[in-house]
């Protein structure tokens, strides 16, 4: 019997312990990415879920949300929107700050980057404390568009981001998780 996508994916996601310091388990998305059969299992997952969705665009946070979202969006023939990190974009932007856990950082998008009424998917590879996701989300709906759903690889449950994502109407879709690990 052929394992469930969630199950070959969450299988091939590395755990790198005590990075970026004492006592995190970093989850690295690497390995799906070098892998081709990995990598193609990975991006069919979002495209059948989204395939049928009247979608605009799809938008992809620094920086890894960039690898995916790219192409997911090249397989829905949807143009790719970057919110990068601050001061990273080159024309007109729009900022929305976010909280971490030791201090804040910022996120932008270029001001045209989405027309009004736009119906977009927001992508990210996981969703931790939540900061990041749902400040992308408020820059889009500051330049009217709207989020149909935030996907993401991974969802660390544990750290309360998905809840507060929820919380805040975003819907969220995420292919695994690690909670209790």
């Amino acid at each position: 019997m052929e394992p469930r996508n969630e199950d070959y994916i969450k299988a091939r996601i590395r755990t790198v312990p005590d990075w970026p310091q004492p006592g995190v388990q970093f989850r690295d998305i690497t390995p799906l990415l070098q892998d081709p059969k990995t990598f193609r299992v990975l991006v069919d997952t979002f495209v059948h879920r989204y395939m049928d969705q009247k979608l605009d665009v799809v938008a992809g946070v620094d920086a890894r949300g960039f690898i995916l979202g790219a192409v997911v969006a090249y397989e829905l023939n949807l143009g790719f929107v970057p919110i990068r990190k601050k001061g990273k974009l080159p024309f007109a932007t729009v900022a929305e700050e976010y909280e971490l856990e030791y201090g804040s950082a910022t996120v932008e998008i270029h001001c045209d980057a989405c027309h009004a009424g736009d119906r977009v998917l927001l992508i990210d590879d996981l969703v931790a404390t939540g900061g990041t996701m749902i400040a992308a989300a408020k820059l889009l709906t500051r330049i009217g568009a709207t989020v149909v759903e935030a996907a993401a690889i991974v969802d660390l449950p544990e750290l309360g981001g998905s809840k507060l994502v929820i919380e805040q109407g975003i819907p969220l879709y995420t292919i695994c998780d690690f909670a209790g690990h």
